[in-house]
């Protein structure tokens, strides 16, 4: 019997998909599923007369894999990421590969690279993005962790992974928790794109009067231009689904935004190396408010007075225009953003990423894909060392130009009383990181009143410090 060339374990939705799509690109496939039950039915239903081997034990699926074995687990992160790698483990030769495709946090992935490799196995923590229909038929999929890994699956990820104009969207991304950091910070910047796209839409909601036959045109417009992206495309699709009575589907939906924590891991990584990703920051905030859904009912009763004013009709096309504006510039900031923060990851980790190759995984079946991303890429090629993405003259231009139309857009939204945190988060920012001097002086002066914290002054070398008696002086 022809031994397989790679084990799965985890046939949720994702596992099976991912199986089906390994099975498409000729692998030998082995499947173990902690519930039996689920096995057998993939085997008689998804993968019936498919050339796979169902496994009921770990010892059957490792023994049903050629050496060096290669072991995909799909299951949930976590806990039971250690607890099958502790089963695995007594069963395992030394050179053998543990891939982890599930959305494992980046300490943990760090953390499981070292103590195997002590232990002689080689580990792969891989983000993979494309939820069931990229795990399906080609998702974006960012290795990292041993880098003696790579060659051995190289070709099998990459055959399974999406492509674009011939690459495909898995690309070596660096050493230790490296694809799982990127994945996480991928989805960190999904939770803005999401909340921006939410903005825009209560915006032509509540404030333009549009239905949603017109918002899903609005959309349809906007993805063929410059915001052309998976996530435009599917607003535009939403936007047209009805409900068995004919009604908007999106209007009976509960506005209660659910997470899994990967955004809230993105800004707590932001805090910790000291990177101001404002516009994730409110994305994650967003969705907490969202949450409170009694409390909000509440007290919107309390406040009466404040009244949304719709536009007056004559302005539509010139407030539609400059709404798309002021996305295409928060989500540039969105895409900055994401980037300083990898900066700051790779420096301390000593990762070395390639910022243009994490642009060309992105750039087709993950959740963020957009034709945005080739800009990102031809920034990244032009100049490896950028600094930020905003000195990128694309970048300069772009912003540039649709800067009137975000701050109308900003000042109208708020005039009128439609929450905008990401959109005016993002331009916060950048006013301010575009500001040669801001009001931090002021800060800083505070602290060395109260606790003689010391300052630098702008008259003499950085790095001096001073302190005032400020008291004394009063």
């Amino acid at each position: 019997m022809q031994q397989a060339s790679i084990g799965l374990i985890g046939l949720g939705v994702m596992g099976q998909n991912l199986a089906l799509n390994l099975l498409d690109n000729n692998a030998q496939l082995s499947v173990y599923n902690r519930d039996k039950e689920n096995t057998i039915k993939f085997i008689q239903g998804e993968a019936k007369d498919r050339a796979v081997t169902p496994c009921y034990s770990y010892q059957e699926l490792v023994s049903s894999l050629a050496k060096p074995r290669q072991i995909l687990l799909m299951i949930t992160a976590g806990d039971p990421v250690d607890s099958v790698i502790e089963a695995l483990l007594p069963l395992l030769d030394k050179g053998d590969i543990i891939i982890d495709g599930g959305n494992s946090h980046y300490p943990d992935t760090i953390r499981r690279t070292e103590s195997l490799k002590e232990q002689g196995i080689l580990f792969i923590g891989a983000g993979i993005s494309g939820g069931e229909e990229g795990a399906r038929h080609g998702p974006a999929i960012m290795p990292g962790g041993n880098s003696e890994a790579w060659p051995p699956i190289k070709e099998c990820l990459q055959a399974i992974s999406a492509k674009v104009d011939g690459e495909p969207c898995c690309q070596w991304i660096g050493d230790g928790g490296a694809g799982h950091y990127v994945k996480m910070v991928h989805n960190g910047i999904e939770y803005g794109d999401m909340q921006l796209i939410a903005e825009a839409y209560q915006f032509m909601h509540d404030g333009l009067g549009l239905d949603h036959g017109q918002m899903e045109w609005v959309f349809d417009s906007w993805n063929k231009g410059p915001l052309s992206s998976y996530l435009i495309e599917i607003t535009q699709d939403i936007m047209g689904m009805k409900d068995s009575d004919g009604e908007p589907l999106l209007d009976k939906i509960q506005d209660v935004a659910g997470q899994k924590g990967t955004g809230r891991w993105t800004a707590m990584s932001a805090l910790q190396e000291s990177v101001p990703l404002t516009l994730i920051g409110e994305a994650v905030f967003a969705r907490h408010l969202s949450a409170l859904k009694a409390s909000r009912i509440k007290i919107s009763k309390l406040y009466p007075h404040k009244k949304q004013q719709r536009f007056e009709g004559r302005f539509m096309d010139a407030t539609l225009a400059a709404l798309r504006d002021g996305l295409y510039a928060a989500k540039i900031i969105s895409y900055a953003q994401g980037f300083m923060l990898m900066h700051e990851a790779s420096e301390k980790y000593n990762w070395n990423l390639d910022y243009g190759n994490i642009a060309l995984t992105w750039r087709g079946g993950c959740i963020i894909r957009s034709v945005f991303l080739d800009n990102i890429k031809q920034a990244y090629d032009k100049n490896p060392q950028l600094e930020n993405l905003l000195m990128d003259d694309f970048f300069i231009h772009a912003i540039g130009t649709a800067l009137p139309g975000w701050r109308k857009t900003v000042q109208e939204g708020i005039g009128r009383a439609i929450p905008m945190p990401a959109f005016a988060s993002a331009l916060n920012f950048f006013d301010a990181y575009t500001s040669e001097r801001t009001s931090a002086n002021l800060i800083q002066a505070q602290r060395d009143y109260f606790g003689a914290h010391t300052y630098e002054r702008i008259d003499k070398p950085r790095g001096e410090f001073f302190h005032t008696d400020w008291v004394a002086n009063k």
